[in-house]
């Protein structure tokens, strides 16, 4: 049976791949920040412990734990854990973005560090990082988020280079929008952190809570379910010779593309119409 650590597995994508790694005879140790959601997990039936990856603490509790029930053997890290902090770059405040890195960057870096000496004594293993088609392209008032994944993009690519020889791969998902919680624990997270009334965009923001508050905000002709990412998930766990990037959903596949064929220019404009059409 081999062993995966799962983060951000209180809904979503986290919680899908866990129940479906679980199912197809993986040992699963599903992580989530609050405990009740870690209740929750374990009365489910998976093996769940806290942890909150903006808090150094709580990663080498965890991990300590995880060493201890595993006996220092793992075989996979689906770093997963994230959120989106909406809002124009200009109202992001210094603690607001590093908030955002804290969590979504920093935090998997640290627990990466801790997994790969279990690896690299086995000689085996796979580090999956859940990316995003914002990784990719950027998007007008999700600054933070932009910022986070193309972080990710880059120190991804450069952690495959330097385990090349190793026995440990490394894989990015680039998911495009997936029916989660992603839009519900943006808003909270603009309501907590953005001045609305003081900020340029002000107008623009009124339709930007429009939206995220909008019961099907999620839900068109290009939202998958959280079962698109299983399956590249398997894939890199279970493949010989795992891609270095998986895309996910229309969007992804269209934007990874225009990407590599478009000038910066015209990116930036079919983006931009991209983004009024969304704020109408």
């Amino acid at each position: 049976m081999k062993t995966i650590l799962i983060t951000g597995c209180s809904s979503g994508i986290g919680y899908h791949v866990a129940v479906g790694l679980q199912q197809r005879g993986y040992r699963v140790i599903a992580t989530a920040r609050q405990p009740a959601d870690v209740e929750k997990l374990k009365q489910q039936g998976l093996e769940s412990i806290p942890l909150d990856l903006a808090s150094s603490a709580s990663i080498h509790q965890a991990m300590d734990w995880l060493e201890r029930q595993t006996e220092g053997k793992l075989f996979a890290l689906f770093n997963n854990g994230a959120y989106g902090q909406p809002g124009a770059i200009e109202d992001l405040s210094r603690d607001v973005l590093r908030q955002q890195l804290e969590t979504n960057l920093l935090g998997w870096h640290e627990l990466t560090c801790r997994v790969l000496p279990l690896m690299r004594r086995q000689g085996v293993g796979r580090i999956i990082q859940n990316s995003s088609v914002l990784g990719l392209i950027t998007m007008r008032f999700r600054g933070a988020y932009n910022t986070s994944k193309f972080a990710l993009e880059g120190y991804t690519d450069t952690l495959r280079q330097e385990l090349a020889g190793s026995g440990i791969s490394v894989s990015l998902i680039e998911p495009g929008p997936i029916k989660s919680k992603f839009r519900e624990n943006g808003l909270k997270a603009f309501k907590a952190n953005i001045d609305v009334a003081s900020s340029p965009f002000s107008d623009t923001y009124k339709k930007v809570l429009q939206r995220l508050s909008s019961a099907d905000s999620g839900d068109d002709l290009f939202t998958l379910g959280p079962d698109a990412v299983l399956d590249k998930v398997i894939h890199a766990l279970e493949s010989k010779r795992p891609k270095a990037r998986y895309y996910v959903t229309l969007p992804t596949y269209l934007f990874g593309f225009l990407r590599r064929i478009l000038s910066t220019r015209l990116l930036d404009w079919l983006l931009l119409k991209a983004s009024a059409s969304e704020h109408k």
